[in-house]
């Protein structure tokens, strides 16, 4: 899939065949949707940019701060807390940390599949 980029934010390329445009949504965000839409590339890349601009400014008038996509690389999961447990010693017992141990563990598991 193909995507566009601006300021930091990424935006879906779709293709709607009942409406004959293209349209898509900023990924990543978590509390906003911004939508936008176009029937050449061009113009959806357009309509993306002003969506961004539209809602980075709206943020500004609001007095609030632009939620970042992705939250800048923090994820929130929940597990069991023997789990918890367990990587908690797994971690300190190789001398790492949680964090490190559930990023090499997800890096080792999507290089087995990409």
């Amino acid at each position: 899939m193909n995507y566009l980029h601006y300021k930091g934010y990424k935006g879906s390329v779709e293709y709607s065949e009942a409406d004959n445009c293209l349209f898509g949504k900023v990924l990543g965000l978590t509390s906003s949707l911004i939508l936008y839409e176009g029937n050449s590339l061009d113009e959806l890349k357009k309509d993306f940019e002003a969506g961004v601009e539209s809602y980075l400014e709206g943020c500004i008038e609001d007095g609030i701060q632009p939620e970042k996509p992705y939250n800048e690389g923090v994820l929130n999961i929940h597990i069991p807390f023997e789990t918890h447990i367990r990587i908690a010693a797994y971690a300190e017992n190789h001398g790492t940390n949680i964090d490190d141990f559930i990023c090499n563990s997800i890096e080792r598991q999507l290089e087995s599949v990409y």
